[in-house]
């Protein structure tokens, strides 16, 4: 059993608290996942994760980011890749696959090469999710593909270019959240597909991947389970580990979303109870923090098994 708790939390700003120092020492969580709000410069940046790392006496501490490139994108003081979209890797994949490779290549190596610098070592990346004609734009041209199995290929290629390159990913957001077009950090969306519709489509690309860490989606799939939205669903949680047979960690999406109906503390019970490994709370707000922190287990023994084998990925770093 591990001190550390089952749980990922964000940072207020571009340097340690002392109340935050505090929380960190005290509550130990898994890991921290950096946002915008805590880049300002490449040394401001090396200098807070090498503090953080200091509190834990951990080198190889998880932090994680966002960097998916397009929207989506905590790196862009440094690096510009507004026009780098999944969609756009996507159709370049199918335009020209030589031309693709080569581009994503470079792609994946420079983000990397800016990741390593700064000491961060989980990318959640990739998005999974498939586009649709009318999916919701928190999806758009975050997913590479209105095709299934070209989206199941590219986030192959993305898993490993990143594990060659020393770095963990995060696939999400499992099942699926292209399907829907309403935004989960805003409300609930609710999909009523049959379980064959969904394994040929938005479940697919999620099978077989290599990805040590998952993210769940806040949607309820109505036909599998009417009551519950995937984070809070042991039936969708069972269906995500033995049918679509992703065996690693799972991660809560930000578990302070609008399409969670409950208090943050119920929430957070919940999310565990159904079978997720980590819990993520990313606003960075410290009296939330506090409640996820009390309501997060320790550490497991299956956590600290997978841990080790996000360690070997990383461990030239």
């Amino acid at each position: 059993m591990s001190l550390n708790r089952a749980f990922i939390c964000g940072l207020s700003g571009t340097k340690l608290k002392n109340k935050e120092i505090k929380f960190l020492k005290k509550y130990r969580p898994w890991g921290i996942i950096l946002f915008s709000r805590n880049i300002k410069s490449i040394n401001q940046t090396k200098n807070l994760i090498k503090n953080i790392r200091a509190i834990f006496k951990d080198n190889l501490y998880p932090i994680l980011i966002d960097e998916e490139g397009g929207r989506v994108s905590r790196l862009r003081n440094f690096i510009e890749s507004s026009n780098l979209t999944a969609s756009y890797f996507g159709n370049l994949y199918k335009k020209n696959k030589k031309k693709f490779n080569h581009y994503y290549k470079i792609y994946i190596d420079q983000i990397s090469y800016l990741l390593n610098i700064l000491g961060l070592n989980i990318n959640t990346v990739p998005v999974l999710d498939l586009k649709r004609f009318k999916t919701s734009s928190i999806i758009g041209d975050r997913s590479y593909s209105r095709n299934s199995k070209i989206v199941s290929k590219i986030g192959d290629i993305c898993i490993s270019s990143f594990h060659k390159n020393n770095i963990a990913c995060v696939i999400k957001h499992i099942p699926g959240h292209g399907i829907t077009n309403i935004d989960s950090h805003k409300r609930l969306p609710v999909i009523n597909k049959s379980t064959d519709y969904l394994f040929k489509n938005d479940f697919f690309p999620f099978k077989k991947t290599k990805s040590l860490f998952a993210m769940t989606a806040h949607i309820i799939f109505k036909k599998q389970d009417p009551l519950n939205v995937v984070t809070h669903s042991k039936i969708m949680i069972n269906l995500i580990r033995k049918k679509i047979g992703f065996k690693n960690i799972l991660i809560s999406d930000d578990i302070s979303m609008k399409a969670l109906k409950y208090s943050l503390s119920t929430n957070t019970k919940k999310a565990f109870k159904a079978g997720c490994n980590l819990v993520l709370h990313c606003n960075g707000n410290l009296s939330e923090m506090i409640i996820v922190a009390k309501n997060s287990p320790f550490v497991d023994n299956f956590i600290l098994k997978k841990t080790s084998q996000f360690r070997e990925i990383i461990r030239y770093y």
